[in-house]
C-alpha cells in the first residue's frame, strides 16, 4: 500500500476518460433526449443492478432534488422499491423486476435509460424489451463491449474497458455532465 498504487490508479481512470472523448456530440444528443422528454411532461426512468443500481438511484435523485433553484424534474429509479422488487422476483422471477415495472408505470413519451457493465444482464435486456414493445425509447450505459443491450437501444454511451469500477465511474461523470448540459440550458 503506497502512493504509487493510489497515482497508478488514478492514471487508469483517466486513460479510461480519455478514451471516451470521443462521445462528447453523443452525450450532447442525450442531453437533447432527456430535455425533449421531460418538455414533453415525460419521465426518466433509470435502471441498474448492483453499483449501477445506485447510480440510477442518484442521477434521478440530481433530476428531481435541483440545485439550480429550479423546480426538480420528472425522474424515477426502478430500483428502489424493496417491496415491489421482492415480489416481482418472487412471483415472476428475477428477470422480470424491471420489466414488470416498464409495463405497468411508464408511458410513451418516457425514457428508459439503463446502466449495465456487461450489456447482458438478463432482467436488463427483459426491461429494453419490454420497453422497445411498449414504444418506448431506451438510452443506454454500457461498457466492454456493450452486450446485447446495444443492439436495443436507441443511444447507447460504452466505454471500452473490462474493470467494472471504472466503468461505473466513467457512467456517473456522464450522467452529471448531462445534468449539468440541461442546468446550463435552464
Amino acid at each position: 500500500m503506497d502512493s504509487a498504487t493510489v497515482a497508478l490508479a488514478f492514471a487508469r481512470l483517466a486513460d479510461v476518460a480519455n478514451a471516451v472523448r470521443d462521445q462528447a456530440d453523443l452525450l450532447v444528443a442525450i442531453a437533447r433526449r432527456y430535455q425533449e422528454t421531460l418538455d414533453r411532461g415525460g419521465t426518466l426512468y433509470f435502471v441498474g443492478n448492483g453499483g449501477s443500481a445506485a447510480d440510477a438511484q442518484h442521477i434521478a435523485a440530481e433530476y428531481v432534488v435541483r440545485r439550480s433553484g429550479r423546480s426538480g424534474s420528472s425522474a424515477v429509479a426502478l430500483t428502489t422499491d424493496t417491496s415491489l422488487l421482492t415480489a416481482a422476483g418472487n412471483d415472476l422471477g428475477f428477470d422480470q423486476i424491471f420489466a414488470c415495472q416498464v409495463e405497468s408505470v411508464m408511458r410513451t413519451g418516457d425514457l428508459l435509460i439503463i446502466h449495465s457493465t456487461s450489456g447482458e444482464s438478463a432482467n436488463l435486456l427483459a426491461a429494453a424489451a419490454a420497453a422497445r414493445k411498449r414504444q418506448i425509447d431506451v438510452v443506454a450505459f454500457l461498457g466492454r463491449g456493450g452486450g446485447r443491450l446495444a443492439g436495443l437501444s436507441e443511444m447507447t454511451f460504452v466505454v471500452p474497458s473490462e474493470d467494472i469500477a471504472r466503468i461505473q465511474e466513467i457512467h456517473l461523470a456522464a450522467e452529471h455532465i448531462i445534468v449539468s448540459l440541461l442546468e446550463d440550458e435552464a
